[in-house]
């Protein structure tokens, strides 16, 4: 697929990336679009124009996931994205990631900010990427059956949009 023709970012618009590095470079795994609307927009390189598959939080708090133009995942109401946010939003989490095999490259200077993941953590089975919005100065949720890997909570809007890269803990049955 090689490197996404990005649009230059508008004022107040940050742009994102979850990249894996290997022994070829990096790769993109996704990226997470903030608009100054404000919006949130979480998309995966697929290969395929067609199916567009992205994750959404709009202003006024309607939150899915649509893929072929289409809803795939039902709206949900959580809260506006105003001054009245208060505590945290979980927007999004996915694990099944095979980055090199569609084969975006992750090109830094295309990204307000890179969160650069070691190979191994992020896979076709392992490790997984969470978003949440969180009131400044609020802590990020916890998942106690996962290992937190690398976290970054970004600060140039409100709410603070925090990604967490995580490894899945197995379970191991007596």
């Amino acid at each position: 697929m090689g490197r996404i023709n990005f649009k230059p970012l508008a004022p107040k618009e940050f742009r994102y990336a979850v990249g894996v590095r290997d022994v070829d470079g990096l790769w993109l795994a996704l990226w997470i679009r903030r608009s100054p609307k404000p919006e949130v927009f979480i998309m995966h390189p697929t290969g395929d124009s067609v199916r567009d598959v992205h994750t959404s939080y709009h202003a006024d708090g309607t939150l899915h996931m649509k893929s072929c133009n289409r809803v795939a995942i039902r709206s949900y109401k959580r809260q506006p994205l105003n001054g009245a946010f208060r505590g945290t939003e979980h927007v999004f989490a996915h694990s099944g990631f095979a980055p090199r095999y569609v084969g975006t490259i992750c090109d830094p200077a295309d990204f307000t900010a890179v969160l650069e993941v070691p190979a191994g953590i992020l896979g076709a089975h392992d490790g997984s990427v969470s978003v949440d919005l969180i009131e400044p100065g609020k802590a990020a949720t916890s998942i106690p059956w996962s290992e937190v890997v690398m976290r970054s909570v970004f600060r140039q809007a409100s709410p603070w949009l925090v990604v967490t890269i995580r490894r899945n803990r197995a379970t191991i049955l007596p």
